[in-house]
């Protein structure tokens, strides 16, 4: 007997657009070159492009709202009017550049719209952090303890209008209250955001209220905090502001939306919840499926996210239906939704974009269209049996049997060796404090040593010079030429301005990661796999296919350029294992820490490769060690053990006098870092200058004795600090560290900044420098 039709939702798509549409306008928008009209034009063509396709595709339940045009939890302070008093906002509608100022910051306060008395300087942006455990940065909202909420955008309602102009009826998605409040930070002490709930409540209230006036039936409220460690007060916070919400609006039906991983011991309470529909990650958490599926209540419509939203590999269907079916046999098809894990603002947007990746690994792979075609075979399926789409499982299956058969995956001698690894190479020969002493001998350094994180402006010349060599238009001996040039103008600028401790500017390089992969085998690379990372910066993430090694040196000639350009130190730069495999999507085939103890390895022979070579400091950037710790608390030591182990794997086989470096971006350290210790560095740079050093805090109470670079300015927004503002952070850095331990530094590298930018702020910052060692 046929069922009536499965759903097909998608939770949430891409923004950026098939070509990357919504960076060139924002870009544009921002230099001058366009008005906002361009920018708002751009961003509806890009908006009814992703409602037309899903609905062509055969999309059931599109959402509205999930587009942004630079951060939907920043697009969520706004709508509740939560802009801190320092962007000059005073009600009503929250200007465009305003927005912006509180993502990037601004030069000059009364130039972006955001003038405030004693701004003279502009102001700075709101803190950034990650989203959960992706490599998607949120603005951290700020909130007050006299905080004071009001409906100040109507975006959500707009969107599904706009929508509803094309004929297109959305289910509009919105930040949930309880999981908005619990990302926010407040910077009164012992303050919790989460009181605030009975402040916020009504502007959610109201906002469902206008959501049902306007015509829509059912809602998506995201609350992936159900997937945290919880404490009794934030269960009790989502049964209070659940039940005020459907009180507000009886009518609208509220689709639940968790995702990241499983619900666990908060399962109770997420099914408590007076909603109509919850969304589960079965792809994180494929053992929520059978509890979830028994327990809740007869009239909940289940979301099952089964496709995997965060990875680019081509779904087992099959494999899927057979779990599926037993689970929501006995549930009505109304009641059943098919979904992507989370929103696939994760995945690249389209494979057939990608012309050029080999025949095999594509085979292996879906994006976001391709994504939705899963769910809507999968749907067919649930609803007329497979025999509906046999063509489309045998297909699939055929697809999962020659990856795993494939000997482009496997490599008998990676897995020999990495079965080869000992305790040994972990370990470096002596402690810090002995390793201390012979390099302050070696290098001779000043007080507060001045570095930068690695990488200097991409310019416009940079990147056509890349473009024309991958296309043939400019030679190997010409571009290699030209990257010279490149290097040495900035080796000699960081001499004139006075840097203590040189870099070679990475111009060779188009990402820190991919630059490796690429050298790597196992890798493959894309040419249009956008995916965003925050604002208009978007990442083309490797893709890890199969076993990792090195078959010869990735950096040593251009560090060997380099360092024979100047008699000061020029730093050996790395990607870490760990930031590698977390900025990668990774084989699901093999453990994650078994794909890092490989790329660990490779990274190992580089740095050995470097010492030899004559490199006396290398850095190993460890950016995104923290993003991929696990949600759960009770995961992390397996993972901390593994990540941290795979650092020292590739950092300790030097001498005791080579300085090893590492670099770590937005981190809460508190609660980790006992692991960062364990990670043995003897140089480690973070970024600190948003959270005002408040970071350094995690280092002064575990009295951390390594060297440490706490940002002095912030490198994702446009201003440039004056050097009085950079000696204020480091004295807020000296009350927490010792002088012997710091090092002056920006908060990462430099790519994506302007040299107008940079230049004045460098020598704002060695000035800073200058002045701390008179003052000390």
């Amino acid at each position: 007997m046929t069922r009536s039709t499965v759903s097909v939702a998608t939770i949430g798509v891409p923004r950026i657009g098939r070509r990357r549409e919504l960076k060139f306008a924002l870009e544009s928008y921002w230099s001058g070159k366009s008005p906002a009209e361009h920018l708002l034009q751009t961003a509806k063509a890009l908006r009814r492009a992703n409602w037309t396709e899903q609905r062509d595709r055969g999309v059931t339940i599109i959402p509205s709202n999930d587009f942004s045009l630079y951060d939907h939890v920043l697009d969520t302070a706004v709508m509740v009017g939560a802009v801190p008093a320092a962007y000059g906002w005073t009600g009503g509608e929250v200007p465009l550049d305003t927005y912006f100022a509180m993502a990037r910051g601004s030069q000059d306060g009364a130039a972006s719209g955001c003038g405030h008395p004693g701004h003279e300087h502009g102001v700075t942006a709101l803190e950034m952090t990650k989203w959960f455990d992706t490599n998607y940065h949120y603005m951290v909202p700020e909130l007050s303890d006299d905080q004071v909420f009001a409906l100040s955008s109507t975006k959500p309602i707009d969107h599904f209008l706009e929508a509803k102009e094309i004929g297109v009826h959305t289910r509009p998605v919105i930040l949930g209250p309880v999981t908005f409040l619990k990302v926010a930070k407040s910077h009164a002490e012992g303050f919790n955001p989460i009181s605030l709930l009975p402040k916020l409540l009504p502007v959610y209230q109201e906002l469902l209220r206008e959501l049902a006036a306007a015509g829509v039936d059912w809602v998506q409220i995201d609350e992936p905090a159900l997937v945290l460690d919880l404490v009794p007060n934030e269960r009790d916070a989502f049964k209070f502001a659940y039940d005020k919400l459907a009180a507000a609006a009886p009518d609208l039906k509220v689709m639940l939306a968790t995702y990241f991983g499983a619900l666990g011991d908060n399962l109770e309470t997420a099914l408590s919840l007076p909603v109509a529909g919850l969304h589960v990650d079965l792809v994180r958490a494929p053992q929520q499926l059978e509890p979830v599926a028994s327990l809740a209540r007869e009239d909940l419509v289940l979301s099952l996210g089964v496709i995997d939203g965060r990875n680019v590999w081509r779904a087992d269907l099959p494999s899927i239906l057979d779990r599926l079916g037993p689970a929501v046999a006995d549930r009505p098809s109304e009641h059943i939704e098919v979904a992507p894990s989370c929103s696939l603002l994760h995945v690249p947007i389209d494979l057939e974009l990608e012309t050029a990746l080999d025949a095999d690994v594509k085979s292996w792979l879906a994006f976001s269209v391709q994504k939705m075609d899963e769910l809507v075979v999968l749907s067919r399926a649930l609803s007329g049996g497979r025999d509906a789409v046999h063509a489309e499982l045998k297909a699939s299956a055929e697809a999962a049997a020659a990856r795993a058969a494939s000997p482009k995956v496997h490599d008998p001698q990676v897995e020999a060796r990495t079965a080869g690894i000992r305790d040994a190479m972990t370990r470096r020969r002596s402690a810090f404090l002995e390793r201390r002493k012979l390099q302050e001998s070696k290098l001779g350094l000043p007080p507060f040593p001045t570095t930068t994180i690695g990488s200097f402006p991409q310019t416009m010349e940079v990147r056509k010079a890349r473009a024309a060599h991958a296309k043939g238009e400019l030679s190997q001996t010409d571009y290699e030429a030209f990257l010279k040039k490149e290097t040495e103008a900035a080796i000699r600028w960081q001499e004139e301005v006075g840097l203590d401790v040189l870099v070679h500017g990475e111009f060779e390089r188009n990402d820190m990661v991919q630059y490796f992969g690429e050298q790597l085998s196992g890798f493959a690379f894309t040419k249009h796999a956008w995916v965003q990372s925050y604002g208009s910066r978007y990442v083309r993430p490797p893709i890890i296919y199969g076993d990792v090694s090195r078959s010869r040196p990735m950096t040593v000639s251009w560090w060997r350029y380099a360092q024979s350009l100047t008699g000061r130190p020029v730093k050996g730069m790395l990607t870490g294992p760990v930031t590698i495999l977390n900025w990668s999507f990774v084989r699901n085939d093999i453990p994650r820490s078994q794909t890092c103890r490989q790329i660990a390895l490779a990274i190992r022979d580089e740095v050995l490769d470097l010492e030899e070579a004559g490199a006396t400091m290398i850095q190993i950037d460890e950016a995104a060690l923290r993003e991929g710790l696990p949600l759960r608390r009770s995961d992390w030591k397996t993972y901390l053990d593994w990540a941290v182990e795979s650092f020292r794997l590739a950092s300790s086989g030097v001498d005791d006098a080579t300085q090893i470096h590492t670099h770590m971006c937005y981190s809460e350290f508190n609660d980790i870092i006992d692991a960062i210790a364990a990670m043995d560095a003897d140089v480690i740079s973070i970024e600190t200058s948003r959270s005002k050093m408040e970071l350094l805090d995690a280092f002064r109470n575990y009295k951390y004795p390594n060297e440490i670079g706490p940002g002095v300015y912030d490198i994702h927004s446009p201003r440039v600090p004056e050097a009085e503002e950079m000696v204020h952070l480091v004295k807020l850095a000296r009350e927490r560290l010792s002088d012997a331990q710091l090092w002056i530094n920006p908060d990462c590298g430099l790519k994506t900044r302007k040299w107008e930018e940079v230049r004045p702020a460098l020598v704002n910052m060695v000035a800073a420098a200058k002045q701390l060692r008179v003052a000390a």
